[in-house]
């Protein structure tokens, strides 16, 4: 017997696309911490971001820094002091992903408690 194909609807498809988006711009197990550090922190330097996010190394907190930058989810200023610092912070469409990384966050606490309580 044949499957019958299911074609999905033009509203589910967008919103399929818009979970794909999400999910890319998020990739890696970096960058939702980051984005939930500067949203509670508001600015912050390499350094302190560096020590916020403990595990991580310098060249990968770089890597994901820039393509947070590239994708308009922060904003990275240059300070003329001595010595230069770079302090970095989210952009209006960074904050937006708070509600995002806060779902997230409840979910994996429940998660957690059911694993682990039962």
């Amino acid at each position: 017997m044949k499957k019958a194909k299911f074609e999905l609807g033009e509203k589910c498809l967008r919103q399929i696309r818009g979970i794909k988006d999400t999910n890319q711009l998020l990739s890696g197990k970096w960058k939702s911490l980051i984005i939930s550090h500067l949203y509670y922190d508001e600015t912050l330097r390499f350094m302190d971001l560096k020590r916020k996010t403990e595990d991580i190394a310098p060249k990968v907190l770089s890597k994901e820094l820039k393509e947070l930058e590239l994708n308009k989810l922060i904003k990275r200023t240059v300070k003329d002091t001595m010595p230069i610092t770079v302090e970095y912070e989210l952009t209006e469409f960074g904050i937006g992903l708070h509600s995002v990384i806060k779902v997230m966050s409840e979910w994996g606490i429940n998660y957690r408690e059911q694993l682990y309580n039962k």
